[in-house]
């Protein structure tokens, strides 16, 4: 092994390594209570060598939550273009899948907040969620099933903020809404794993799928 081959499989480790600590103290702290040497300590690092990788914790967390975005929709490429999977059993898939992420990182909500709120298009460009959705054979089944009249015409973005607002609001109220019922976080997570099967009914309801 050549020497910059082995320093380039080094600093591959060790970004990994970091990114898994830091995954953990968000997740554990939050991204306002966490400390960059919470980070370099999780990883048995030191502080400037974890500097020397990331130059903020906000890079780091900016990167993790769009690499997990990256990672989700990579993921579901597939279904979104197997001929063989019905657009109602689209809809239950999606759904529990993008359920399933928000509780594995609660933080990717306000992540996206931020960057629409401070850099849309960049955003927008990275994740390439119109050409994985858009251009997909769900929206082909989409435009077929009000083509036959199963569903009622409806913009391709009214469905997509159907199923986004179902699934994402409850996570980005979860303050509010853990107050009002007097939830723990295990009673919230029961709560939105129930979603999974009634934000499908919810949208067929609204879409009027026979």
């Amino acid at each position: 092994m050549t020497g910059k081959k082995a320093k380039e499989e080094t600093d591959s480790s060790t970004e990994e390594k970091i990114k898994s600590a830091a995954r953990t103290i968000f997740h554990k702290k939050g991204f306002a209570a966490t400390r960059t040497r919470d980070i370099a300590e999780e990883a048995g690092l030191n502080l400037a060598l974890l500097n020397y990788y990331f130059r903020s914790k906000q890079k780091l967390f900016d990167l993790i939550m769009l690499e997990s975005m990256q990672q989700f929709l990579t993921s579901m490429t597939g279904m979104f273009n197997d001929r063989e999977t019905s657009l109602e059993k689209k809809i239950e898939l999606l759904v529990s899948n993008y359920i399933d992420l928000l509780t594995e990182e609660p933080d990717i909500p306000l992540f996206i907040l931020s960057e629409l709120r401070n850099n849309p298009q960049e955003l927008v460009s990275k994740i390439k969620v119109k050409e994985v959705l858009m251009k997909s054979y769900l929206m082909k089944q989409l435009q077929q099933a009000v083509e036959e009249g199963i569903i009622a015409p409806i913009n391709p973005l009214h469905f997509i903020m159907n199923i986004m607002g179902l699934t994402v609001f409850p996570f980005i109220a979860k303050p509010i809404l853990s107050h009002l019922g007097d939830l723990s976080d295990e009673d919230f997570n029961r709560l939105v794993e129930q979603r999974k099967a009634l934000v499908p009914k919810w949208v067929k309801a609204i879409m009027a799928v026979g």
